[in-house]
This record gives C-alpha cells, structure tokens and sequence, in this order.
C-alpha cells in the first residue's frame, strides 16, 4: 500500500513538476533559483499530505495553491538584507514560456511582473497563466472574490503602464 501510494506521487511529481517550476519563475519574476526552491517546497509538502490530497478531486489544482501560499509566505519572511537587482541574471537558457518565445519580450514581461507586489503577482499568475477563475483564485490566496478583482484590475493597469508601447513594439517582431 505505501510502496503504491509513493509511485503515484513520484508520477503527479514527474509530471507537475516542470508547470509548477513554470509558474514559480513567473511568481519570482524569473527568479529560477527560488523558483526551484519553491516547486521543491511545494512538492514536500504535497508528499507529507499525499494520502489525503491524492484523494481529492484535483490534485494539480491544489499544489497550484500550495505553490503560491508557499510563494507569499516566502515573500512575508524575506530578510531585509536581501536586494532586489536592476537587472534580471542570465538564467542559463532556462525559459519561462515555450522555447520560441522571444527572449526580449519574456524579459520585459519578467521586469514588469517583479515591479508587482507579490500578492498582485500572485493573482496576476493564477488568473491569467494558469487560467482560474475568481473564486478559484480568491481560495488558493484565502482572500475575497472582491479582493481579487481590485488586486486584478490594479495590476494589470500596473503592467500596462510599464509595458505601455513597448508590447506592440515587441509583438511586431
């Protein structure tokens, strides 16, 4: 019976594993070292409550939450000696998106999405990267449908007011 429920959850592993690392880059601005070390996070913390979650109806969906939960706890702890940089490290041909993606373009959206709030990333992450609605939104971050519109509509507005232009110029290529 363990021996069954370990190789189920090394298969849900191998293949959420490289979405979840997709996401995490997105939520850590292309961050990918702490992307790695939330999907790593995310995944422990999934094996410790396997019996259960395999359980449930979408088990997918709920490491999408703890992946994101584990994201905003992280960014509560953050030490204040850490910096943030003016510009994005080399990530090593590490991509976000799918390999044909232009690379000045993921580049802008990453610096754009970092100069979010974490919360406002996260919501920005979850409704329009992974798709769920509101309510699925409003439940991974435990806050209210309404809180995730205004956190919706204000970073969006964010986001356009620093790509403005340079989206269409980016789009033309």
């Amino acid at each position: 019976m363990r021996q069954s429920r370990t190789e189920a959850f090394r298969e849900f592993a191998a293949g959420r594993s490289a979405h979840l690392f997709r996401s995490a880059c997105l939520l850590t601005s292309g961050d990918t070292h702490l992307a790695e070390d939330l999907v790593q996070e995310t995944l422990g913390r999934m094996y410790l409550l396997w019996g259960r979650v395999s359980r449930i109806g979408n088990p997918a969906a709920y490491a999408q939450t703890v992946l994101v939960r584990t994201f905003l706890t992280h960014q509560r702890r953050r030490s204040s000696a850490e910096r943030p940089l003016a510009e994005l490290p080399d990530t090593g041909g590490t991509t976000v998106g799918s390999p044909g993606d232009d690379p000045a373009l993921r580049l802008a959206l990453l610096h754009a999405l970092a100069q979010l709030a974490p919360k406002d990333r996260a919501v920005v992450v979850l409704r329009y990267w992974e798709d769920r609605s509101i309510e699925e939104t409003a439940d991974a971050m435990k806050v209210s449908s309404a809180a995730v519109r205004t956190r919706s509509v204000r970073a969006l507005g964010k986001l356009r007011e620093q790509l403005g232009g340079s989206l269409a110029e980016f789009a033309s290529h």
